[in-house]
């Protein structure tokens, strides 16, 4: 009886170490630079397991989940519910994933059909100070660095066994309880968190195209002053993003306008993006 007492509760502890933990976190985006009283805010999550961690939005989860039982039940893309998936329409279109083993912190994002991804290649160097408080039930200790042509402040804490954050940032010796740049444009609010069992495989709709990050701030910069150039790109098919508006007898030309229209204002609506440089 001791040995099987023994057995189990080694089971139990490897059952709790295989957990992944999830962070939620409510990101406040200042995202439009020509209207900064347009204030946006949604949930984020921060998944970390023993091997790598991914910060993706909580609508994307949500929208995922909804298409996936859509394909499982034989059904296409008509057979979404338009105004759910509106509702669930997110301004945190990339997720970032963090290697522990390799180090490495990659980015994937998408313009228009496909899903760019890279390396991040720049460091992120904290200066952390003595300065301490309260947030919550944690006790977290200031931090601050400049990445992507910000100043950001942190605030981790050491009373949890993780050296993560939301976004790119890592590197301290603690969780990021808060993160928020000098301007208050973007902030990241640790909510709550609990125990999942695994991290979760994002759909992927689209090719997926490996860039370094400098190609891919260029193509960035394309897009906005170009978005149509990469919707028509490689045609439909299976993984092509929804269309916009719907099908049947429409105009193709009126179709297309339309596209261009919102694809435009959503480049407008991201003016100010996260990272100026």
């Amino acid at each position: 009886m001791k040995k099987l007492g023994i057995i189990a509760l080694a089971l139990f502890m490897q059952t709790a170490f295989a957990q992944t933990n999830r962070f939620v976190y409510q990101v406040t985006m200042k995202s439009d630079a020509s209207n900064k009283s347009d204030i946006k805010t949604e949930n984020a999550y921060l998944d970390i397991s023993a091997e790598k961690s991914l910060f993706y939005s909580e609508n994307r989860f949500k929208r995922d989940s909804i298409m996936q039982k859509a394909f499982q039940g034989g059904g296409g893309r008509g057979s979404f519910n338009r105004d759910q998936m509106e509702s669930l329409r997110s301004n945190i279109n990339y997720s970032v994933e963090k290697d522990k083993d390799n180090q490495k912190t990659i980015y994937k994002d998408r313009l228009g059909r496909d899903i760019y991804v890279y390396e991040e290649d720049r460091p992120i160097n904290w200066k952390i100070s003595s300065e301490t408080t309260k947030i919550g039930d944690y006790k977290v200790q200031k931090a601050e660095t400049d990445f992507g042509g910000r100043k950001w402040t942190a605030w981790f804490t050491t009373d949890l066994p993780y050296q993560d954050g939301p976004y790119k940032f890592s590197g301290l010796p603690g969780l990021i309880v808060k993160v928020e740049d000098d301007k208050g444009d973007y902030s990241f609010d640790l909510m709550k968190n609990y125990k999942i069992s695994e991290i979760p495989a994002l759909n992927q709709f689209g090719n997926v195209i490996k860039v370094k990050r400098t190609d891919f701030v260029k193509q960035q910069q394309k897009f906005k002053t170009d978005p149509m150039s990469f919707m028509t790109q490689g045609g439909g098919g299976p993984n092509a993003p929804m269309r916009i508006g719907g099908g049947g007898n429409q105009n193709p030309g009126d179709m297309r306008k339309r596209m261009e229209e919102r694809v435009k204002e959503e480049a407008k609506r991201n003016s100010n993006p996260i990272e100026l440089q």
